[in-house]
């Protein structure tokens, strides 16, 4: 019976997504909202909690989220990942500064002590790389020219995991200096050993892991794969990081490979990981923290994308590529309930728990729409700016054409539109002039 029941939930689950999925589809909009609140409506407090298949959701979810790094991983080759994490540093500080310093100020102004404030800082820091991977695949972005920008920042907030959860641990178990210090050695050296791995033995990884038969493929990549990220996870370190080591170290004809291979299995775990998040959300512990958590949310949101917009106008990126990289870069989503999670489980904050899942719900939802809506909101509000400055007063006179018999040159042809910023070449520096 309780066979039954579970085939019964989770055929249920995946047959409900397939529905939204193709809502969404038909509507040209991002399935992940309603993934997130079909879940929310199933989960711990909603209309009808499901219970038999919970324990097998949550693998999927954790299986979906290495494989949504593992093929952000595939894009990229590791000659690709170095020379981004040099050239991206920068965009790095920046972020941390615009979005971990917000999360530790709110911290205190709710009277919750400094080190809830670390921990909050960290759940605004951090965005999702499950969401933004889905959203990129989804609005067809993965070969834009903003898109290195964002995978350079996910990456260094990543690998910046490897350091700030050992230390988080460390304070919230109120271990000493020498133990912590232990714990972040390892992790670093887990972390810069997988990374040389890749970069340096990427081709004999390759060539051990290639094959003719997709069936074998198949099987090696995602056996290496979860065994890798298990091996991180278990010292302490992400395996999302090293699921991504693992499809950085991948190329050529293998990346090409698992990737065709991957794609429709990425889909259906990556849906699984959205309605898992949803299920352990109670919809009861929202209300009492949803002020607070939406002026949160619309501080980080500007501050997320005013990270993008900077990294990628560095990076020579036009205007439109500019937003649309800031918007992608809104949604939070699995680290910082990860993170929250470990202060709950502490004890250091009892409204910490439902605080950081209202400001994920919300962001996760609305990450999204900014990542589509952003780049032609700020297109039209600049037409309004100048038609209203241009436009409201006196147009001037049309130039005088030649006369058809004078025998003049040509004319020179007109010049480009101030707007244009190369959308047709993904993100030519801008001509812009404002």
């Amino acid at each position: 019976m309780h066979s039954a029941v579970f085939l019964i939930e989770f055929g249920a689950i995946i047959l409900g997504l397939g529905l939204l999925g193709r809502f969404a589809g038909r509507f040209r909009f991002s399935p992940i909202p309603l993934y997130l609140l079909a879940g929310l409506a199933f989960g711990k407090g909603g209309l009808l909690p499901l219970g038999a298949s919970e324990e097998f959701v949550a693998i999927g979810a954790e299986i979906g989220v290495i494989l949504l790094l593992l093929m952000l991983g595939l894009e990229y080759t590791a000659s690709d990942l170095v020379s981004n994490l040099k050239t991206q540093y920068p965009a790095g500080l920046v972020d941390f500064a615009l979005n971990a310093l917000p999360g530790a100020a709110a911290a205190l102004l709710l009277g919750w002590g400094p080190v809830a404030a670390v921990v909050l800082a960290g759940v605004t820091w951090i965005s999702s790389s499950g969401v933004i991977a889905k959203v990129l695949g989804d609005l067809g972005r993965l070969g834009n020219r903003e898109t290195p920008v964002i995978l350079s920042i996910l990456v260094l907030e990543d690998l910046a995991m490897a350091v700030y959860l050992p230390i988080i641990t460390a304070l919230l178990a109120g271990v000493g200096l020498a133990a912590g210090s232990a714990t972040l050695a390892i992790a670093l050296g887990v972390a810069g050993a997988v990374l040389f791995v890749a970069v340096r033995y990427g081709r004999l990884i390759s060539r051990f892991v290639s094959s003719d038969d997709p069936e074998k493929l198949l099987l090696v990549v995602l056996g290496l794969t979860l065994l890798v990220a298990g091996v991180a996870q278990q010292l302490q370190v992400s395996a999302a990081v090293g699921a991504f080591l693992v499809g950085i170290a991948l190329s050529g004809e293998v990346a090409e490979g698992a990737h065709a291979l991957l794609s429709p299995l990425r889909d259906l775990f990556a849906a699984v990981f959205f309605v898992f998040f949803g299920l352990h959300t109670d919809p009861a512990s929202i209300p009492p923290v949803i002020l607070p958590a939406l002026a949160l949310a619309v501080v980080t949101a500007l501050t997320k994308i005013a990270t993008g917009y900077w990294a990628a106008r560095r990076a020579g990126i036009g205007v439109k590529g500019r937003w649309r990289a800031g918007g992608t870069l809104v949604a939070r989503g699995e680290f910082s309930i990860v993170i929250a999670g470990l202060a709950v489980t502490a004890g250091v904050q009892p409204q910490m728990g439902p605080f950081a899942t209202a400001y994920v719900l919300i962001l996760v939802v609305v990450g999204p729409l900014t990542a589509r809506f952003t780049e032609p909101v700020a297109a039209a509000v600049t037409r309004w700016r100048r038609g209203g400055g241009e436009r409201g007063g006196a147009e001037a006179p049309p130039a005088v054409r030649p006369m058809p018999s004078a025998p003049s040159a040509p004319s020179a042809p007109p010049a480009p539109p101030a707007q244009y910023d190369g959308l047709a070449s993904r993100g030519e520096p801008s001509r812009t002039t404002d």
